[in-house]
């Protein structure tokens, strides 16, 4: 599951829990069984088993820190692993493949003003997500087209990958209107 539906999930878990909260404080319904009744009897205290309780609050905690610590993760991949043929595997930097592609893409795009590249997903089977910016006189068609063939091909030949899942957008840079004088 990615990190995105890790968020949904935990989100609607806390919704949930704090709308039936909400509704059982309003209707002051049991457990509260009335609005000036204590919410455990002393009975109750007695019996409830506070360890419990205590280890319950302590699981959330570390799911909370959990979460926390995914947020702040990277999710750039640092590097791609590439098989040698010989049976070993060389570790190709996800900063260099990047920058590679980068390059490529603006020189085999006619009229692309600026690209980003970022790796992402795993080592051993990465994915690129690319930025593209084009000109206004350049056509996204084949601007995809260029991309989706020479481009690609390269980089997947030189990473030593059978696929290389992408994700591309397309962007237009916005022309200014020349004022006639």
């Amino acid at each position: 599951m990615s990190l995105s539906g890790v968020n949904r999930v935990l989100l609607a878990l806390l919704g949930a829990a704090l709308l039936a909260a909400g509704v059982v404080l309003l209707t002051a319904s049991r457990p509260l069984a009335g609005r000036h009744e204590p919410l455990l009897t002393a009975q109750e205290r007695r019996v409830l088993p506070w360890w419990l309780l205590l280890a319950l609050l302590g699981v959330c905690v570390l799911l909370a820190l959990w979460w926390l610590l995914s947020q702040l993760r990277r999710a750039r991949l640092a590097a791609v692993l590439v098989d040698t043929g010989d049976g070993a595997f060389a570790v190709l930097r996800g900063r260099a493949l990047e920058e590679a592609v980068a390059a490529d893409v603006l020189a085999a795009v006619e009229g692309a003003a600026d690209c980003r590249v970022a790796l992402w997903r795993r080592r051993g089977a990465p994915a690129l997500r690319l930025a593209l910016e084009l000109e206004p006189h350049a056509v996204p068609a084949d601007a995809l087209a260029a991309l989706a063939g020479p481009v690609l091909d390269r980089a997947r030949a030189s990473a030593g990958l059978a696929a290389l899942p992408t994700e591309a957008r397309l962007h237009v840079t916005p022309r200014r209107a020349r004022r006639v004088t």
